[in-house]
């Protein structure tokens, strides 16, 4: 049963979650020898917890552009390893330094930071090793474009960039000016965001204009999913977030909330998420779990 044959968003999402599930677990590594360690915490970090709703708009974009299922998962996957390469970096002593992720000890608190941050880099590697392979796309040309593409977004001037920025923010000083928060977030959570939606379109090798619709969706919902969590970050509990709130206010950071209000920020992201809606229109009906996923984001408590 492929996504587009679900109608309601929170089926599509559900499936998408168990579909990308199980491909994630095929391609990660198993064994016993001396190593195992390492991939029991890489399963440990990347399995039986999330939203998956970046594999999601994966797999709602590949739809777009009648891509095949086995090419979409694995793309959405090794982007889901990347998603937790990061969240397993984030929540290191030197970072956020979080104990608990998705509900669970974070994963130095499962191992300990050595494995940890070993448990990362073999995810991240991982996730280039599977787009790299001919299974996900026939063309090395396509393969090729979701290696930059992923790198970039993960790296240095993408998610990476981000962070870099994050730990700043904390720093007497720092710019906390709105147009700094947007260019941090659009670096930090953005951009893997922007990969998820325009990979479809890679996969089906659109053209430019699908692609650059797709681009501007990204932006807004990028933006607006920010911003939730941001006003989740104050209003939500460890019970639903999985993780601890109150953080970023703890550390005096500013944020989206901090700047604008909670009243302001919650209008702000509703109205990215109606942006963001606007920007499918080219696809009618075939984009419509897209914009079902604009209103799940500026609404969701976790």
């Amino acid at each position: 049963m492929p996504l587009s044959s679900h109608t309601r968003f929170d089926a599509a999402l559900s499936f998408a979650a168990q579909s990308v599930e199980r491909t994630m677990e095929r391609l990660l590594p198993t064994g016993e020898t001396g190593e195992a360690r390492v991939f029991e915490a890489m399963r440990y970090s990347s399995l039986g917890g999330g939203k998956r709703l970046r594999a999601f708009f994966v797999l709602a974009g590949a739809t777009l552009f009648k891509v095949g299922s086995l090419s979409a998962l694995r793309t959405a996957s090794a982007l889901e390893f990347v998603h937790a390469y990061s969240l397993i970096h984030d929540d290191l002593p030197a970072m956020d330094d979080d104990d608990l992720r998705r509900g669970k000890p974070s994963c130095h608190r499962q191992f300990d930071e050595a494995t940890a941050i070993l448990a990362g880099d073999a995810l991240q590697a991982l996730a280039f090793e599977v787009l790299a392979h001919e299974e996900t796309h026939g063309d090395p040309a396509v393969r090729l474009t979701l290696i930059a593409e992923l790198a970039k977004a993960a790296g240095a001037r993408g998610m990476v960039g981000g962070q870099m920025l994050d730990l700043l923010a904390e720093q007497e000083g720092s710019d906390q000016s709105i147009g700094a928060i947007t260019h941090l977030q659009r670096l930090k959570t953005g951009a893997l965001i922007s990969f998820s939606c325009a990979a479809g379109a890679v996969l089906g090798k659109a053209g430019d204009h699908a692609r650059s619709a797709l681009s501007m969706y990204a932006h807004d919902l990028g933006l607006a999913f920010q911003i939730v969590d941001d006003l989740l970050d104050i209003e939500g509990n460890a019970a639903e977030l999985g993780k601890t709130p109150g953080k970023d206010e703890a550390a005096g950071k500013a944020t989206f909330v901090s700047i604008l209000g909670v009243e302001r920020a919650r209008a702000q992201a509703g109205m990215l998420a109606r942006q963001a809606a606007a920007h499918l229109e080219p696809f009618g009906e075939a984009a419509d779990l897209l914009r079902q996923a604009t209103e799940f984001v500026v609404a969701r408590r976790s």
